[in-house]
């Protein structure tokens, strides 16, 4: 199997990229001409090291990119700097999944290609009653009308959930939904719901990268794993001991 990454040089993105490579599959990586990636890939005959802009790139060059993939998956962000929050592109993550989509689609697989979206628990499942406080509203709808990465991510994982929807046969989806993200070193236990079981703002969870790193590489990988989650955005939380 091959699997195609979007923003893998990001810190939760080489962890996915990692993972499959330690599961022996297939990967290619698109990562920006300036970003840096380790010389571990550059000596691995199983990655594919594509240098360009993602918001740069036309249908008929993603189509290329994807014709021997068999999934995708979107580790994509915005930088947490001021010009990564404010600046451009806004729609960093929306742009790119409408962009793979669109390839897909015009590629016509034979198989539905998995497309596995990380996104971020401060997003509701709209297909779910999932329950916040009127001052948990109130408050997110101030960070999605001051914060563009919000929301790109809200929009990001709406084009998934209404415009694909359940049913599509070119593109089967799940999209991740991490709490506050958090460094280790090994992955360990972690828990996976399909709504989110705190606060988001007033008593949030925490979960590492290299958790959501191995769960995503699963997705990919484990058919019993994917057939569960399939067309659902699974939160997932470190397990607390």
């Amino acid at each position: 199997m091959t699997t195609l990454i979007v923003g893998a040089s990001g810190t939760t993105g080489k962890q996915l990229v990692e993972q499959l490579l330690n599961m022996g599959q297939k990967v290619k990586v698109i990562v920006r001409p300036t970003g840096k990636t380790t010389d571990t890939w550059k000596n691995n005959d199983k990655i594919s090291i594509i240098k360009a802009n993602i918001s740069e790139i036309s249908v008929d060059e993603m189509m290329n990119y994807l014709i021997d993939c068999q999934s995708v998956a979107s580790c994509l962000g915005h930088n947490i700097t001021l010009k990564g929050i404010f600046g451009k592109p806004r729609k960093l993550v929306t742009d790119a999944i409408k962009l793979i989509c669109m390839a897909i689609q015009k590629n016509s697989p034979d198989k539905p290609i998995k497309f596995v979206l990380m996104n971020t628990t401060g997003n509701r499942n709209r297909d779910l009653n999932e329950h916040i406080s009127i001052g948990e509203k109130l408050v997110m709808g101030l960070i999605r009308l001051l914060v563009p990465p919000q929301s790109d991510n809200e929009k990001a994982a709406d084009f998934l959930r209404v415009n694909i929807g359940q049913k599509n046969k070119l593109i089967d989806w799940v999209a991740v939904r991490p709490d506050t993200l958090i460094d280790e070193n090994n992955v360990t236990e972690y828990e996976l719901y399909a709504s989110p079981i705190r606060s988001t703002l007033l008593n949030p969870g925490k979960i590492s990268r290299i958790n959501v790193g191995d769960f995503m590489s699963r997705l990919i990988v484990e058919n019993d794993l994917w057939n569960k989650w399939k067309g659902q955005m699974p939160v997932i939380y470190n397990k607390e001991t």
